[in-house]
């Protein structure tokens, strides 16, 4: 009975030693588990590495910045013709289409020209016969002089003969008088180019009536662009001939276009109190399309101020904020920003930047204040975070 209790007692040990052994272990695995995942909770929030290249970069410096008033506008042709019908006829043909070039002289429209050739004919028959009549009575004239000198008629009748070769003369005047109006009008049947250019605008269609005045086909010399812009009276006594312009024209995205005051209008619209200036373009041949909307600026005053690009200028609302970099780490930098430079597309820093900062040319939205920087020595185009933290997370697992 002894022996069969003892026996019982080193199984039981045995059985309570073995359950307690995989306890152990399991905590140890636990333990080692926790110890990694707090690791990796710890790499999360610390910001990652921020590897950076110089083209990423931007200094803010001192600039000239040009002020003035702001002009709007549209562009339009120095040189456009609008042609209009100067006959009454019906349209026989239309040569020419919107957007054909023409040259000077080029046939455009021909309107019907059979009663004023008519009219050119008997006009002409008319001075014909006024010559005739004139020839024959100069010749009675000189007859009735030579019978004078010899006393052979009265006095009379030479001064009839005289009246006779006058109304002559009168009647061959008025007769080449006429002609001349009659092929005038046949010649304004045939509508031609008045210069070089570009048909803008077709007004009419074969077999279309055209009174006089009737508007048929507009041409424009696209080299002649400038911009027709309006100032506020406010405004237009610092505008003076010769200033230099910035403006930028719907269509042309992304452009910027120059140019110089070539006129100023003396008087203000009556209603809108608004001047008409007129913008020579520097490069006339960067517009081609007239009737375009365009805005811009007159650099009546130039200032120093420091300016910054556009893309380092971070807005949220009405806050404005830039990334500086200091001492190789990244800072959020609240700005107060002016003046829209329109040549450059820079603006005015009043305050929140000092000359010589250097900031984040286009910043990411996932930069975090305080943030180390580091600089790359290969070329990047945009600024990229390490990705070291995490390697060396998957490394300890």
């Amino acid at each position: 009975m002894l022996r069969k209790t003892l026996l019982a007692l080193a199984i039981a040990s045995a059985l309570v030693a073995c359950g307690k052994q995989p306890d152990k272990e399991t905590d140890k695995a636990a333990d080692k588990a926790a110890s990694a995942s707090a690791k990796v909770a710890d790499d999360k929030k610390a910001p990652a590495l921020l590897t950076v290249a110089p083209e990423d970069l931007v200094t803010v410096t001192s600039n000239a910045l040009a002020s003035g008033p702001v002009v709007t506008g549209s562009i339009q042709p120095e040189r456009k013709a609008d042609l209009r019908a100067e006959v009454s006829a019906i349209v026989m043909q239309v040569l020419k289409e919107n957007g054909e070039t023409v040259k000077k002289g080029d046939l455009l429209v021909r309107l019907d020209d059979t009663s004023l050739r008519d009219a050119v004919n008997s006009a002409n028959e008319a001075v014909r016969a006024s010559t005739q009549s004139l020839e024959q009575s100069t010749r009675m004239l000189e007859r009735q002089k030579t019978l004078r000198a010899s006393g052979m008629t009265s006095a009379q009748a030479l001064e009839d003969a005289e009246i006779r070769r006058n109304n002559a003369q009168s009647d061959l005047a008025a007769a080449k008088a006429r002609a001349v109006s009659a092929g005038q009008q046949l010649h304004r049947t045939e509508v031609r180019a008045p210069f070089d250019g570009i048909v803008s605008e077709r007004k009419v269609s074969n077999g279309d009536t055209a009174q006089i005045g009737k508007e048929l086909i507009k041409v424009i010399d696209p080299s002649s662009m400038r911009f027709e812009g309006l100032v506020s009276a406010d405004k237009i006594g610092v505008v003076k001939v010769g200033q230099p312009v910035s403006f930028r024209i719907n269509g042309y995205p992304g452009q910027s276009f120059a140019g110089k005051v070539k006129r100023v209008d003396p008087a203000a619209n009556a209603i809108t109190r608004q001047v008409v200036v007129l913008v020579d373009f520097n490069d006339r041949t960067q517009s081609r399309v007239a009737g375009l909307y365009a805005e811009g600026r007159i650099e009546a005053e130039s200032t120093s101020s420091l300016m910054v690009p556009d893309s380092a200028v971070v807005r949220n609302g009405d806050a404005s904020f830039a990334w500086k970099i200091k001492d190789k780490t990244l800072t959020k930098a609240p700005v107060t920003v002016g003046m829209r430079d329109d040549r450059t597309g820079n603006w005015q820093v009043l305050t929140g930047l000092s000359s010589g900062d250097t900031l984040m040319r286009t910043p990411g939205s996932n930069f975090k204040d305080g943030q180390r920087v580091e600089m790359s020595t290969a070329a990047k185009a945009v600024a990229s975070a390490s990705v070291e933290p995490a390697q060396a997370v998957n490394k300890g697992n």
